[in-house]
């Protein structure tokens, strides 16, 4: 049995270190996309993580309502006239503000994301909170994320080490007077890109921390809980058609969407990484495109000799597309090797939710192919006007 070892491939181990070099070219612009879609993907998923874990059908916020990190207040008594609505069953107002965290350790303060809701209303779909609800019941007691970042001290290690509560100090952004709170449990939800840390208490201790800035008629998110069977697309626009136009009406998904194109369109990280993706695949054709240019003009004599005894030009046009895709292969497997270790040590330094999907490996292969093939159709042209009698 003969087996045929195609040209392209005999081609590109004869120059055994420009074919290395070409691999690792490759791979290089292969984990600057596999990175870039990373962060794009811990970037949408890390805002919209407390959208996905509230409890409710149906969202209220402000009309001038951007994000959740932009913070944009509407009167309680909006929410509560959902309740005459066909279809509501019920309401759970919730406050939201950013705090400067002490760290007990070393005396700085660092931004923390403080969220606070009627306990008896429960507006959190994570069973740690949903257990630590009476905890939270108690005046001045919190609830703290454990994966928030290291800036806030070990109180994660401490409580879940001791097994008591420990004292924090909460600072408003407009005050220089602290409030002392206990932290009585923890939850896990984790950091994003607006946002270090999280803290979740009830709706009074949440007034008692931001005293002089939130009256407790001002809410930020209205989380409204239709009866069984009531259609929430029917519900929302029944609300959004006879509610006064200061506030927005949203489905779950649309609060969702809503949130990520507001960070995809209206942010600068959103612009950057869309930016840096479209700039690797550029610069990745630009450099396949000289490294196949490269391989084509070392090879001309022996091209050119093909075509004088026979070859078609097509024939040497598939040989160039096929060491593209050999390129492609090669430098596609140490690239996505050495991404999804990237990707573990990102998620651990940023607490972000940097994760290898299928989704990312196949856009990533398709388009590494694709980025190849472009390179080799540029770079035939040089081939295509090859004479042999010129050559020799």
């Amino acid at each position: 049995m003969i087996i045929k070892i195609p040209l392209a491939w005999l081609q590109l181990i004869r120059t055994k270190v420009r074919s290395l070099v070409a691999v690792a070219g490759i791979a290089f612009i292969v984990i600057l996309m596999f990175m870039q879609l990373g962060f794009q993907d811990a970037l949408y998923s890390s805002a919209t993580q407390l959208h996905r874990n509230l409890q409710g059908d149906l969202f209220l916020v402000s009309s001038q309502y951007k994000s959740l990190t932009a913070i944009q207040s509407f009167f309680r008594t909006r929410l509560y006239q959902t309740l005459g609505f066909n279809g509501v069953e019920s309401v759970s107002p919730m406050y939201l503000g950013f705090a400067k965290f002490k760290n007990t350790a070393n005396g700085e303060k660092y931004s923390i994301y403080v969220i606070g809701f009627e306990p008896g209303k429960p507006v959190m779909n994570i069973p740690e909170v949903e257990e630590n609800l009476d905890k939270i019941k108690i005046p001045d007691v919190v609830l703290f994320d454990r994966n928030s970042r290291p800036e806030f001290g070990d109180v994660a290690e401490k409580f879940e080490h001791l097994k008591t509560d420990q004292t924090i100090e909460i600072y408003p952004f407009n005050s220089l007077a602290g409030y002392r709170v206990r932290v009585g449990g923890l939850f896990s939800l984790g950091p994003s890109f607006g946002v270090d840390g999280n803290l979740i208490t009830s709706d009074s201790t949440f007034l008692r921390i931001f005293p002089n800035t939130r009256p407790a008629e001002l809410i930020d998110v209205g989380a409204i809980t239709l009866k069984p069977g009531v259609n929430p697309q029917t519900v929302q626009e029944d609300l959004q058609a006879h509610l006064p136009n200061d506030v927005l009406v949203f489905t779950r998904q649309g609060f969702i969407d809503f949130e990520r194109e507001y960070w995809a369109n209206r942010t600068p990280i959103g612009f950057i990484l869309n930016l840096m993706l479209t700039m690797a695949a550029v610069v990745g054709v630009v450099i396949v495109y000289q490294i196949l240019y490269s391989n084509i003009s070392t090879q001309l004599v022996a091209y050119a000799t093909l075509k004088a005894i026979g070859y078609t030009t097509n024939y040497l046009l598939i040989v160039v597309f096929q060491q593209a895709f050999i390129l492609a292969a090669l430098s596609y497997i140490p690239g996505l090797a050495f991404s999804w270790w990237l990707y573990d040590f990102a998620m651990k330094a940023t607490k972000l939710p940097i994760v290898m999907s299928l989704s990312n490996a196949m856009i990533v292969l398709i388009s590494t192919i694709l980025m190849c093939m472009t390179s080799g159709a540029i770079a035939i042209n040089k081939l295509r006007s090859t004479d042999p009698v010129d050559i020799f």
